[in-house]
C-alpha cells in the first residue's frame, strides 16, 4: 500500500511543471563569512500556517545539512513568501453549432483549476539589513491536494531553490 502512495506522488511531481530556478545576489559579497541563520517570524504573509512551518523546517534541516547553524544572534535572516495566480486554462474542448452561415462555438476547459505560484527565499545579512542573495521559482500545481502532496511539492521547490546557494562564481 505504501508503494502505491510513493507511485502516485510522484506522478503527481511530475505531472506538476517547473521552471527554472532564478537567482540574483551581490556578486561583491564574501558567502564563506556566513556560518549561521535564522528565520523571520513574518514569513509567508501569502501562505498558510500549515505551508509557513513546511517550508520553515525544509529551509532548517537543509542548511544545518551544508554545515550553517540556526542562531538567535545569526549571521543572516531568511524570508520567505509566495505569490500565488490562478492561470488561464488552456486546454480547452470546443463545441460548435451552426445553421446555413451563423454558427455558435464555445470551448470548454478540461481540467481543474490551476494556480501558478511563485515561491521566493530572501537572504538579508543580520548586521546591515541588506539583502544579499535571492532565489525564487515558479510552479503550476492543481488546487485540491492532499497535506502530503503539498509537503512534496514544497519539498521539491525549496530544495531546488536552495541548490543554488551559495553561488558558483
Amino acid at each position: 500500500m505504501k508503494q502505491i502512495k510513493f507511485i502516485f506522488l510522484f506522478i503527481i511531481i511530475g505531472c506538476s511543471s517547473f521552471s527554472k530556478v532564478i537567482t540574483d545576489y551581490n556578486a561583491k559579497e564574501d558567502f564563506s563569512k556566513f556560518k549561521t541563520f535564522d528565520l523571520y517570524e513574518d514569513n509567508g504573509e501569502n501562505l498558510n500556517e500549515f505551508d509557513v512551518k513546511r517550508i520553515t523546517k525544509i529551509i532548517q534541516e537543509n542548511l544545518e545539512k551544508v554545515g550553517l547553524k540556526q542562531n538567535k544572534s545569526p549571521d543572516f535572516f531568511i524570508y520567505f513568501d509566495t505569490k500565488t495566480v490562478e492561470s488561464q486554462h488552456k486546454n480547452t474542448i470546443g463545441i460548435g453549432v451552426g445553421n446555413g452561415g451563423v454558427g455558435i462555438s464555445g470551448g470548454i476547459p478540461i481540467g481543474g483549476k490551476k494556480l501558478n505560484e511563485k515561491l521566493i527565499i530572501k537572504f538579508i545579512e543580520a548586521k546591515t539589513n541588506e539583502l544579499f542573495w535571492e532565489g525564487s521559482l515558479n510552479t503550476v500545481f492543481k488546487e485540491n491536494r492532499t497535506p502530503e502532496e503539498r509537503e512534496t511539492h514544497l519539498k521539491k521547490v525549496v530544495l531546488d531553490i536552495l541548490e543554488q546557494f551559495p553561488p558558483k562564481k
